[in-house]
């Protein structure tokens, strides 16, 4: 049996997540906090929250929503209620494992062979242009320190291993089976502290495995060789461990800390692309289907608006809602993917599956709303995911303009952002970037300005466990949590970013086109009227190179059907 052991949500993490939901719920929104209570509680909000396989992750996602919504009770009703589990959108990093893998070749050459970073554009006016940028110039030198101190640290905390039956022994309130009880805990268990032993429901024994396999994995000895990818583990360890474990007085933790945390900042954002032509090329790959569908989240939600202005609208062209097209789209994609559909499938199983997958959707009838603003309808969609899309979402955002494609358009990120996300190397637990779409009223539904987009990131719990040791910090130090960092805007005060402009500058690294419904009513007018259809449907979305010409033809068919 290959047992996988970890990914425990901790006491500290739901905390965290929970006071996120919270401060979302009272900043992000417009109005007052019991606004969108208000809303929630009335089918005015139409919330859908998806999360990745990974367990902690899930629990993450059902703290962060019990903050947000005022919840009580246990997570685990909240999760089986309220979090879809999405792996093939939110996991994984299989697609472009190739180009991660080339990354980290030329990481391990740039760093071994001490060389200084290289400029790719023949100018060194943006830092962040260069071959793995961020990196220390002493990289070298730093990794066998980090070896030595990686081995100072578990030769302790194998002493601890070794005299822990004696501790439990003479702790008599503490069974060797405890650890199941530690894992539903939601506050520091004051005792196990107060005890000797390590936070939570970990071991000293299965501490000391974790560590003897950073040791082992970081420096193989035999082949005199570094594993730059083991730097991010080790990181994380000492952090750990200084946030939780501290009592334990670890010596020659704290130095380790510092040198991974210098290893770990240049190391980590270069794993995604050691420039920003790479890193949009990987995290294009990587975050293709998340982009895709926040594209079909925003597209409806404006659709949906303007049936709302427009009630001749909605009569007229009910038949081109996108809604339901949407999912029936998702989903066609994923039995593709699962294999669970056949080039032979007859039309009759195909209208059937069509019908089964559309999605039941639940909205306050006006006619029969005993409130005043029955229209009020505010749509939010949360995805929950691993650093790594995060570490995609954000490239594609910040460096779309650089595509052969976009040439000459402005970056969606203004410069001065672009500077501080450059020196942003950690991206934390509850690190989140923020999409919000605005109606102006005001504006006629055909001018493009009636809706705007506003971008917002943080970097989660981005603090040292060593520094900033204000009142604030110290008093949350005891809690073993940190606090998580609040929003940076992606753009100037005062721009305007309209959802035609932001949906031009990502459609190309998200879904493929052909897998997207039509971009308008419009688009499906055309495909109804029958003419011309794979024109049209060129002229609304830009082919992919090698799409199969076949496939394409029977989708256009099919939509013209």
């Amino acid at each position: 049996m290959i047992l996988k052991y970890g990914g425990v949500l901790t006491h500290a993490g739901r905390k965290q997540a929970e006071e996120l939901g919270r401060f979302f719920r009272n900043n992000i929104y417009p109005g007052e906090g019991t606004g969108l209570l208000r809303l929630h509680s009335t089918y005015r909000h139409d919330l859908k929250i998806y999360s990745s396989d990974e367990g902690r992750v899930q629990m993450s996602a059902a703290a962060f929503a019990k903050g947000l919504l005022d919840l009580e009770g246990q997570l685990t009703p909240i999760l089986v209620s309220l979090v879809s589990k999405d792996s093939s959108m939110l996991d994984g990093l299989e697609d472009a494992s190739i180009e991660m893998d080339e990354a980290k070749a030329r990481l391990h050459e740039i760093i071994i062979s001490n060389a200084k970073a290289k400029n790719t554009n023949g100018s060194v006016e943006f830092p962040w242009m260069v071959d793995g940028a961020g990196l220390p110039p002493n990289a070298s030198e730093l990794l066998p320190k980090m070896a030595t101190l990686t081995k100072q640290v578990t030769a302790q905390v194998k002493l601890l291993a070794e005299g822990e039956d004696e501790k439990l022994a003479l702790t008599s309130s503490f069974s060797r089976y405890d650890q199941a009880k530690a894992l539903g805990k939601t506050t520091i268990d004051a005792a196990r502290i107060a005890a000797g032993l390590p936070c939570g429901s970990e071991s000293f024994l299965l501490m000391f495995a974790r560590w003897k396999k950073l040791e082992r994995d970081l420096y193989n000895e035999r082949k005199d060789r570094f594993d730059i990818t083991q730097i991010p583990d080790v990181y994380d360890s000492c952090k750990y461990d200084l946030v939780h474990n501290a009592h334990l007085n670890l010596k020659g933790l704290e130095e380790l800390y510092k040198v991974a945390q210098l290893l770990a900042d240049g190391v980590i954002p270069n794993e995604y692309g050691i420039n920003p032509k790479q890193k949009l090329k990987i995290g294009s790959k990587i975050a293709r289907r998340l982009m895709g569908k926040v594209l079909i989240d925003l597209r409806n939600t404006r659709e949906e608006a303007i049936c709302v202005a427009d009630p001749k609208f909605t009569e007229d062209e009910a038949l081109f809602l996108p809604t339901k097209e949407v999912e029936h789209q998702q989903k066609i994609q994923v039995r593709n993917e699962d294999g669970r559909r056949s080039s032979t499938t007859s039309e009759k199983s195909m209208d059937q599956e069509d019908e089964d997958d559309r999605e039941t959707k639940y909205r306050l009838d006006p006619k029969y709303a005993n409130v005043k603003t029955p229209d009020r309808h505010v749509r939010t969609r949360l995805y929950f995911t691993s650093e790594s899309h995060i570490h995609s979402l954000m490239n594609v955002l910040r460096y779309c303009n650089l595509d052969e494609s976009l040439h000459g358009e402005d970056s969606l990120v203004c410069q001065s952002t672009l500077d501080r996300l450059h020196r942003t190397r950690e991206l934390d637990y509850m690190s989140n970037i923020v999409l919000r779409m605005f109606e102006n009223t005001e504006v006629p539904l055909e001018d493009e300005k009636r809706f705007r987009i506003e971008m917002t990131f943080s970097r989660g719990a981005d603090l040292s466990p060593l520094e900033d040791k204000t009142s604030e910090t110290s008093s949350l130090l005891q809690e073993h949590t940190l606090p998580i960092m609040g929003p940076e805007r992606l753009q100037e005060v005062g721009s305007c970013l309209t959802l035609d402009k932001f949906e031009k500058m990502v459609r190309p690294f998200a879904m493929p086109p052909e897998d997207f419904p039509p971009a308008t009513p419009q688009a499906l007018g055309y495909f109804s009227k029958g003419a011309g259809v794979l024109e049209r449907l060129a002229s609304f979305w830009p082919f992919h190179k090698g799409a199969a010409n076949g496939k394409i033809t029977e989708k256009a068919a099919n939509c013209q059907k």
